[in-house]
């Protein structure tokens, strides 16, 4: 099969692609076009998918390193923005130990209580605006967000400045040099954020790095790339499957209604929206650093490979009635959250986000619902489907 254009949702939907069942039948390894000028192997398939986002000869190239031109070499001495997704070996092995703790199951129910009144406080504002009001924008755009600023000790009152940035870093509005300029502006914080921790440590992520430092259980570098890993990366992903989940179970007939009624379901059902929603369609992108071969497809050093989640997880072979769904699904190995070295550390806090989300909508607002006439609207160029507005009353 020749290169095809990059699968992307129908327009005005959170997809997925049409694209996946006839990929995983008769191409499961494609060559695909993507927008910024480069080819990439675009796998579908969930035995697939499950081996390459653990293959060791796979790796994930930085945002400033890809896709390769002349014009992203850094400079020399440059560090560019490189998170914790990049980090390999001992340093990221070391990175993750620090962290094993504070986003431990334990952990995250320790702060339940405290992800619960972010979601009233929040919700109370929303409420207070009348309705019908937009979800996305008076909620669940920003529930991940304080979340996340509480546990790791990033000053939510600062995400007016880090927000923009972090935006033009990952090249969503601006030029490359201007989202180098970004970056190198989001490090600037981030560095300057840490020297406060040290001054003045407090009860949360960054003052445990901080710590763990000065006592050479870590490096500066890979402390700072955790810092940036939560501004770029650290709440986009959870806003989206949120606003994914509640648009799901508001137009799957009497699904919102079934789940607020019957709380029992809540654990199965959101590892069931976690699988279903279609969040990541081609947004792992992986670097072969050797070369091998996958369905008699030769992928050589340097090809860039995205193992598609959401695809993998509407596998037929995989789950019955994939397409389907099923708020009680028993067998569930959906494979959202990765796994090996670089699997989500952050999946039980995903995992009590959605809980919590959901719960609080049902005991705030019970006959949520969309209104008549109005409609979720979205990016639809982009891969990763959310819409961008959500229109709901009560």
């Amino acid at each position: 099969m020749p290169a095809i254009d990059l699968p992307i949702p129908p327009p005005g939907t959170m997809g997925p692609p049409v694209n996946y069942p006839r990929l995983r039948r008769e191409c499961p390894l494609a060559e695909v076009r993507l927008p910024m000028g480069v080819t990439a192997w675009y796998a579908t398939r969930y035995e697939d998918v499950r081996g390459l986002v653990a293959d060791p000869r796979l790796i994930r190239p930085t945002i400033d390193d890809w896709p390769p031109r002349p014009d992203r070499a850094a400079a020399p001495g440059e560090p560019g923005l490189t998170t914790m997704m990049e980090l390999n070996g001992p340093r990221h092995a070391a990175l993750r130990r620090a962290l094993a703790e504070p986003f431990s199951v334990r952990s995250v129910r320790s702060r339940l209580p405290a992800v619960r009144e972010a979601a009233d406080r929040l919700l109370d504002a929303f409420i207070a605006g009348g309705r019908p009001g937009d979800l996305v924008r008076g909620f669940l755009e920003h529930f991940p967000l304080l979340v996340m600023c509480d546990l790791v000790g990033i000053p939510y009152e600062d995400r007016h400045f880090f927000l923009p940035k972090a935006d033009a870093a990952l090249g969503a509005l601006l030029t490359l040099e201007e989202g180098r300029e970004a970056g190198a502006q989001l490090r600037e914080y981030i560095t300057s954020l840490l020297d406060r921790k040290r001054r003045e440590p407090a009860a949360d992520v960054l003052s445990r790095l901080v710590e763990a430092r000065e006592r050479g259980a870590l490096d500066e570098e890979s402390v700072v790339n955790f810092g940036l890993s939560m501004l770029v990366a650290g709440y986009r992903t959870s806003t989206m499957f949120l606003a994914d989940a509640v648009l799901t179970l508001l137009t799957e007939p009497g699904q919102y209604a079934r789940l607020r009624d019957h709380r029992e379901l809540m654990p199965g059902a959101v590892e069931e929206l976690l699988r279903f929603v279609p969040v990541m369609n081609g947004v792992v992108v992986l670097q072969a650093a050797e070369d091998f071969e996958l369905h008699g497809r030769s992928v050589h050093a340097g090809d860039a490979v995205l193992p598609v989640l959401a695809a993998a997880n509407r596998d037929e072979r995989v789950f019955v009635a994939a397409e389907r769904l099923d708020l009680c699904r028993a067998d569930n190995p959906h494979l959202t959250f990765g796994r090996g070295a670089h699997n989500c550390i952050g999946a039980h806090l995903a995992r009590a986000q959605m809980t919590v989300c959901l719960e609080t909508l049902f005991d705030r607002l019970p006959d949520l619902h969309l209104p008549e006439g109005r409609h979720p609207t979205w990016d639809d160029a982009s891969p990763s489907k959310s819409p961008l507005t959500l229109p709901v009353s009560w």
